[in-house]
């Protein structure tokens, strides 16, 4: 069943899709956000509810993950981790993966998961000093 999105929602979601993105994330931009839930379950309750909510669409990549460019900010449901805290985890773009590894360490971040193939390109994950998350990701492969 398709999920039903009012009017204004649709507009929005129009207006927001007609204003021009670049063609690239920009190096060192947070670009991306991910939504970590429990369980595909879940991932399905969560993307149909942003569908419902503000009309964005989704890719579906196999059971347990689903992105959208339709959010403003380009976003992510991951369902890999069940025991993930519910805290989305902000995204930043890096032309250069191992120079933001040491970027990271020298600013006195600590890095939690290091780097790691996923099928868009690499990441890591690392905390900063007030102990937020966060991860790195490039599109380079290795």
């Amino acid at each position: 069943m398709q999920p039903k999105v009012s009017a204004d929602c649709l507009a929005a979601t129009k207006r927001k899709m007609t204003n021009k993105m670049p063609d690239a994330p920009q190096h060192n931009t947070l670009n991306y956000i991910e939504f970590p839930v429990q369980s595909a379950e879940a991932l399905a309750q969560t993307r149909d509810f942003f569908t419902k909510a503000f009309g964005w669409e989704y890719k579906m990549w196999g059971d347990a993950y689903a992105d959208t460019q339709s959010s403003g900010v380009a976003s992510g449901i991951n369902g890999h981790n069940p025991s993930a805290p519910p805290t989305p985890l902000p995204v930043v773009y890096a032309g250069n993966l191992e120079a933001a590894v040491e970027a990271v360490k020298s600013a006195g971040g600590t890095i939690t998961q290091a780097i790691y193939s996923f099928p868009g390109g690499r990441r890591f994950h690392f905390t900063e000093p007030s102990g937020n998350e966060l991860a790195v990701w490039s599109g380079e492969k290795q």
